[in-house]
């Protein structure tokens, strides 16, 4: 017998049962966040970048070094200084490409990494310097997540 009295069962969700469901999605999206934090993932790879760069800048000055009986390049200061054509700077460009490295690597914060193929205007963003034992180091002094990267040989 059908009541025109009888209430139909209503299907499908609450208000209050939506925002649970709401809120919970987003602590599990904020905690996957933290955990995965892009911000620090980005520098961490910046980072790696920078490692590997300043260890071929110094490979291709030992190579330079060990074709010309232990000089350095002319361009390497006594005081740090950024690898750049500018004044004050490190020019070794011209002395390392194409011979002993095909491109001047560049630091991820300048001209977004791209290495230098040219040695007119250039900054590279790493910095050198030579010692009075004629020791070389190569810096990155915009690297993130308070690391310190440098390479001496």
């Amino acid at each position: 017998m059908n009541c025109p009295t009888s209430v139909k069962k209503q299907r499908g969700f609450t208000l209050i049962e939506l925002l649970v469901v709401i809120g919970i999605l987003a602590i599990l999206l904020s905690i996957v966040l933290i955990a995965i934090n892009p911000a620090r993932q980005f520098g961490q790879a910046n980072n790696t970048k920078r490692r590997s760069d300043t260890t071929a800048i110094l490979n291709a000055i030992g190579a330079y070094a060990a074709d010309n009986k232990g000089n350095l390049p002319s361009g390497i200061p006594a005081t740090a200084a950024t690898i750049t054509d500018g004044t004050g700077g490190a020019n070794v460009c011209s002395a390392l490409m194409p011979t002993y490295i095909s491109a001047l690597p560049a630091d991820p914060a300048v001209n977004n990494g791209v290495a230098i193929t040219t040695c007119t205007s250039y900054s590279a963003g790493y910095t050198v310097v030579k010692d009075a034992n004629n020791r070389v180091t190569v810096a990155a002094p915009s690297a993130e997540n308070s690391e310190t990267i440098s390479v001496t040989r």
